[in-house]
């Protein structure tokens, strides 16, 4: 009994110290920076477009230092009097994804981002650094801001209906998702919320997510579209849609997403938000997830729903795509002698730091494709887009076919810790 209450009063101390650092630091609202990501396949420059202020900061506030150490680019807020770094999170986009394929070799393009942050009380320093290939981190953009600046737009949020689908509970303390529609017309928004449902019962159908449906808020924005559908650009088809989205992303067909990421985020701050949701209306198959960025599917495709676990472990999770026999646009994603962030795959660099301790004694390493192991965890040749020297954990996963039974156990670990990270 003694020992059960001293572990609850660390409990409580560690929620009230870290509940007392976020007042002290920021209020409860949110700043968001608009920015340009501009390059090619060698060199980004970052460009500032500007700033806002947005209602609902629906992060935790005991835990704002990220600690997975995820994505290809991070962001990080220092207090400018302490120097003491007070807010972070790592995350990706679709241009480094862009910067590896073979188009980015040849031109330059500039793709627009956002970055949000509780806002704060005093000057910060805000310092974006991109991964490179080696797997370390460098620098590549730094400012000051003032939160007193008038240049900080202080507008009304869209005016846009929104539904609460799932409520559990307050926004600081649960995973909080943005549902948006998405070539939905004013029309279709109770087929929107009819699809927010589904997608919401399948997600809670699957492990680990099936365990914690009372740490979830979820949000159906029902951002109106002029006309249904999305764009198929190679297909000369294009429709009037609010978030523009389009399939055939570095022309591959299936690959769908939306590039306008302003409109994307002018939508979410509608609502407390820790991960976003495009719902497109579309029956085509196809869709896009990009962690900490957003997660796109369609969503009357019969594998609509699975396409929706696959593309949300990626956005929220950072899970690594572990399919090697598909088309896609890129070159060498993965080096071979760095060990990829990701946590459900590896190339052995740093194996230590995956999976490699679950590995029964009895299975051999690497792990043969044999009807014998499919049930085990072990270490399966073939994942990241590239069938020798990147490795999964288990024979079949959500995030390598749309035919298995479920996500592998790396990939459930990794959905679980960023659950308990976010819902306190």
């Amino acid at each position: 009994m003694r020992y059960s209450l001293i572990i609850l009063f660390l409990l409580i101390f560690h929620t009230v110290s870290g509940q007392q650092g976020y007042d002290k630091y920021f209020t409860d609202k949110v700043l968001r920076l608009d920015y340009m990501l501009a390059g090619d396949s060698k060199s980004t420059t970052v460009y500032p477009v500007g700033m806002k202020e947005e209602a609902y900061f629906g992060g935790s506030r005991t835990k704002l230092i990220d600690p997975f150490g995820y994505g290809n680019l991070k962001y990080e807020v220092f207090d400018a009097t302490e120097n003491k770094l007070i807010y972070s999170r790592g995350f990706c986009t679709l241009y480094q994804e862009w910067q590896s394929t073979a188009e980015a070799q040849t031109i330059q393009r500039s793709f627009y981002e956002v970055a949000t942050m509780p806002f704060p009380r005093d000057k910060i320093r805000f310092v974006l650094s991109m991964r490179k290939r080696n797997g370390l981190f460098e620098k590549i953009f730094e400012t000051d801001i003032d939160p007193s600046d008038y240049f900080i737009r202080k507008e009304k949020p869209f005016d846009v209906n929104v539904t609460r689908i799932l409520y559990s509970g307050d926004p600081s303390g649960k995973v909080d998702l943005a549902f948006i529609a998405e070539g939905y017309t004013a029309t279709e928004m109770n087929k929107f919320r009819d699809d927010v449902r589904k997608m919401t019962k399948k997600l809670f159908n699957e492990t680990p997510f099936s365990s914690y449906p009372d740490k979830f808020n979820i949000y159906a924005v029902e951002a109106v579209s002029d006309e249904s559908g999305t764009d198929f650009p190679g297909e000369r088809q294009y429709v009037n849609t609010v978030l523009n989205s389009s399939f055939y992303t570095f022309n591959t067909d299936r690959y769908l997403t939306t590039q306008d990421i302003e409109t994307v985020n002018d939508y979410a701050g509608t609502v407390p938000h820790d991960n976003i949701i495009v719902l497109i209306n579309s029956s085509r198959y196809g869709g896009g997830g990009v962690y900490n960025y957003y997660s796109g599917t369609t969503t009357d495709h019969p594998l609509s729903e699975t396409v929706f676990i696959h593309e949300f472990g990626h956005g929220f999770a950072g899970l690594a795509d572990e399919y090697y026999t598909s088309d896609v646009a890129y070159n060498d994603f993965y080096p071979a002698d760095v060990e990829p962030w990701e946590p459900n795959i590896t190339t052995l660099v740093d194996f230590g730091s995956k999976w490699k301790k679950n590995i029964a004694v009895s299975t051999p390493v690497p792990t043969p494709a044999e009807s014998k192991y499919s049930a085990v965890t072990g270490l399966f040749e073939g994942a990241g887009y590239s069938a020798k020297g990147i490795y999964r954990s288990e024979q079949d996963c959500r995030m390598k076919s749309n035919s298995a039974k479920g996500f592998c156990a790396a990939c459930r670990q990794a959905i679980e810790n960023m659950i308990l990270f976010y819902a306190d």
